[in-house]
């Protein structure tokens, strides 16, 4: 994760860049890790950073602390964040933490977010990142398929089914080229910090009818997030794990399908994806995807796919709107 400069530049222009908003103010690091969000909190001009981390690493963070001479305005606590006590009122102006996983919840750290927040966050106060938004589309998966035809000069297409009979079971995270996403994200999950519960992270489900921007394989579904961060000035600074942006440690996540199917531009894709939380351990979640008939399910009044009756709706609807604007 240090190497992630995209995760560091985004923590770094989210905080530093608004200095006026952590000048004299008390901060809670949930998760520290090393400790170098801690840092850039001080760096911002904060009052009081609390560390808190749970595993050993925190004695990496103690070193850091040090190293940066930030020792009078960061205390890095040995524990989980739902067992720490703070001193004064216990009370805090801004919650930080890198707590994203895999597909935006996989063990992550967002309940203890949460856990902190509804005890530890003054009522007026701040959450880096304050909301966060998961989107899922369908794809292309080359290194499951055509990669494998020729390996220097060697098939290896009997290898390449293994791979694929895996991953059924597992979803795969891949660096996504953008020119295998095959059509416009849709919007799985959104989730605004100040106000998120538990509750509603236990279970999420999408019914989504894409339309084919490029002819190719359909090969999968891929999903990715991104993370907008409060701002002073008015432009929020977003972290992406799109595929279309720079590279991240979290790359993309992908479902892979039992079969490639040829698609075209403007046809229809129809599946329910849904992510539900683990009944056996709360931190980590399963994704599973059904592949639909797009006759089945119902197409939005302005679907621009090639189907004859959504080609006639939308013909009709933009004959009616030229006739609107001409009365």
């Amino acid at each position: 994760m240090l190497e992630d400069s995209t995760r560091n530049a985004a923590y770094y222009q989210a905080i530093l860049g608004n200095k006026e908003v952590f000048s004299g103010k008390t901060v809670l690091d949930v998760g520290a890790g090393t400790g170098i969000l801690s840092v850039f909190c001080a760096q911002a001009g904060a009052k009081r950073v609390y560390a808190v981390e749970a595993s050993d690493i925190y004695q990496v963070a103690e070193e850091i602390v040090k190293e940066n001479q930030c020792e009078d305005r960061i205390e890095v606590i040995h524990n989980n964040v739902e067992n720490v006590l703070l001193p004064e009122d216990g009370k805090v102006d801004i919650i930080v933490s890198e707590w994203m996983g895999h597909f935006l919840l996989h063990e992550g750290m967002l309940d203890s977010v949460i856990r902190a927040r509804d005890k530890f966050l003054r009522s007026n106060g701040l959450i880096f990142p304050e909301n966060a938004t998961l989107y899922c589309a369908p794809c292309r998966v080359p290194s499951l398929n055509e990669d494998w035809k020729n390996v220097n000069g060697v098939s290896m297409v009997s290898f390449s089914k293994r791979l694929k009979s895996h991953s059924l079971s597992s979803p795969l995270i891949l660096n996504v080229k953008p020119e295998d996403i095959l059509s416009e994200p849709e919007i799985l999950l959104w989730v605004d910090l100040r106000e998120a519960t538990l509750e509603d992270l236990n279970s999420n489900k999408l019914r989504q009818l894409a339309v084919v921007d490029k002819s190719g394989r359909y090969q999968g579904i891929c999903l990715w997030f991104t993370c907008s961060f409060p701002s002073s000035t008015g432009e929020p600074v977003v972290l992406s794990t799109s595929a279309d942006e720079p590279i991240t440690h979290w790359k993309q996540t992908v479902v892979a399908l039992p079969a490639d199917i040829s698609v075209e531009r403007g046809q229809p894709i129809a599946y329910d994806i849904s992510i539900n939380r683990s009944l056996e351990d709360s931190r980590k979640y399963s994704l599973e995807v059904e592949m639909l008939d797009p006759d089945d399910v119902t197409h939005p009044e302005y679907c621009t796919c090639f189907k004859t009756k959504c080609i006639l709706t939308r013909a009709v609807l933009e004959k009616y709107e030229h006739d609107q604007m001409q009365e």
